[in-house]
C-alpha cells in the first residue's frame, strides 16, 4: 500500500513539472493583429518578440531543470511551485511571433 502511495505522489509531481519550451504549443494569435503595421514595424516587432521569446524560452529551461532537480530531491517540483514556470508566457510569445511571420509573409515583405 505505502508503494502506491509513494508511487501515486511521484507521478503527480512530474506531472507538475514545467514543459521545455520546446514541447509548449504556441497560442493562436490572429494575423490581422498585425497587418495595420507596414513592413519595417513588422520586422521591428518580429525582431523584438523573438528577443522576448528567447529570454522567455532560457527561463522555462530553467525551471525545467529546477524541477527535475527538485522532484528528483525531494519530490516536489520546486520551480512551479514557487513561480518559475513561464508556460503560459512562452505560448503567447510563440503565437506572437507566427502571427508576426504570417503577417510578413502576406505583405511580401523581404
Amino acid at each position: 500500500m505505502k508503494i502506491r502511495i509513494v508511487a501515486l505522489a511521484f507521478a503527480l509531481a512530474v506531472v507538475g513539472c514545467a514543459k521545455r519550451p520546446d514541447a509548449i504549443v504556441p497560442v493562436d494569435i490572429p494575423m490581422a493583429a498585425y497587418t495595420n503595421l507596414g513592413c519595417p514595424a513588422l520586422v521591428q516587432e518580429l525582431l523584438k518578440e523573438q528577443n522576448n521569446l528567447a529570454a522567455l524560452s532560457k527561463q522555462q529551461n530553467q525551471a525545467a531543470t529546477g524541477d527535475a532537480v527538485g522532484v528528483f530531491l525531494i519530490g516536489v517540483p520546486t520551480s512551479s511551485t514557487f513561480g518559475g514556470d513561464k508556460e503560459g508566457q512562452v505560448a503567447v510569445s510563440k503565437g506572437k511571433v507566427n502571427a508576426i511571420n504570417s503577417a510578413i509573409m502576406s505583405k511580401g515583405c523581404k
